[in-house]
């Protein structure tokens, strides 16, 4: 039995030393074979280099070193193309993905039936608390209105067999959403709840805007409902409009004042105006996913690593 860690690294200098200590004596006391599969996403900082020492004296490390930044969902889908295990677990460099947990989430694959253990914070201690409502509205939102199957407090930390990455990997579309995937796939799924942990070196990556972005991202990625809901105005805005040329027409022919009322009539084109640019604006995110989906162009391109015969470009 194998087990291959998916390891997505963008400038994780200080954080990488502390993650490769502890998950490397995790995996020794587990009665398997490993494989830590290191994915540079374009680092600036000194974590290329880092990693090359780490495969120059373990044998059980595999780094994949990026042309340039691609981005995290781009460094998963390379994991999950490179793994070699029976079973693949994606992890984050900073420790906040608690390498203990690995026994555990292996015990329950092996014993209780389920094909992936996926990780979810229990509480979340430490974070923000606007960013905190604005995850768990996101949440309750992304499952309304899609197909995706994501719990709140869900994080990329899950153990899988490999027939769920085999899943994955066939899943090649170019605007990526692991989160959702996870879900759309299907396959037993076990929830493991643990508390919180702070990164132990170093800083996020992720500002509110990227995550509000990624957020947009997933909606688009999973859900048609924001074409419903703007056609939906667009019918809604027709009938206000109808019932509002109907009222002009008979306060005309009743008080045959021809000023009165420019300020409201100046309001309703604004409003009718507003809600047109907000439609086209949903309907151009969907013509932007078609287009970068059409163009065909590669998730990612490999310019380093030490593994032989590896597509450097997919």
């Amino acid at each position: 039995m194998k087990i291959s860690l998916i390891v997505p690294c963008y400038n994780e200098q200080e954080a990488l030393p502390i993650f490769y200590r502890e998950t490397k004596k995790v995996m020794e006391s587990m009665d398997c074979d490993y494989e830590m599969i290191f994915v540079n996403d374009g680092s600036k900082d000194g974590t290329l280099e880092l990693l090359k020492e780490f495969a120059k004296e373990d044998t059980h490390v595999t780094y994949i070193g990026f042309s340039r930044n691609f981005g995290k969902e781009a460094a998963m889908y390379a994991g999950f193309c490179n793994v070699t295990g029976d079973y693949a677990a994606v992890m984050d460099a900073d420790m906040q993905d608690p390498p203990s947990l690995l026994p555990q989430m292996l015990d329950i694959l092996e014993n209780q039936g389920y094909d992936s253990v996926a990780t979810r914070r229990a509480t979340r201690k430490g974070e923000p608390v606007i960013r905190s409502w604005f995850a768990r509205m996101f949440y309750r939102l992304i499952n309304k209105i899609s197909d995706a199957d994501i719990v709140d407090g869900a994080r990329d930390f899950r153990l899988m067999k490999r027939s769920m990455v085999d899943a994955i990997v066939e899943m090649g579309e170019y605007n990526r959403f692991s989160k959702g995937i996870f879900g759309w796939i299907g396959f037993k799924t076990y929830w493991l709840p643990y508390e919180n942990v702070n990164r132990v070196a170093g800083e996020t990556k992720w500002s509110f805007w990227k995550l509000f972005r990624y957020a947009i991202d997933g909606v688009i990625n999973f859900s048609q409902a924001p074409l419903s809901v703007a056609s939906w105005f667009g019918m809604f805005m027709t009938f206000v409009s109808f019932i509002a040329v109907v009222f002009i027409i008979i306060r005309k022919l009743i008080f045959g004042d021809p000023v009165d009322g420019w300020a409201s009539t100046v309001c309703i084109i604004t409003l009718i105006g507003g809600i047109q640019l907000f439609c086209m604006g949903i309907m151009g995110q969907y013509i932007a996913k078609t287009y970068l989906e059409v163009k065909k162009r590669p998730h990612y391109i490999v310019s380093d690593t030490n593994r032989e015969n590896m597509e450097k470009v997919k």
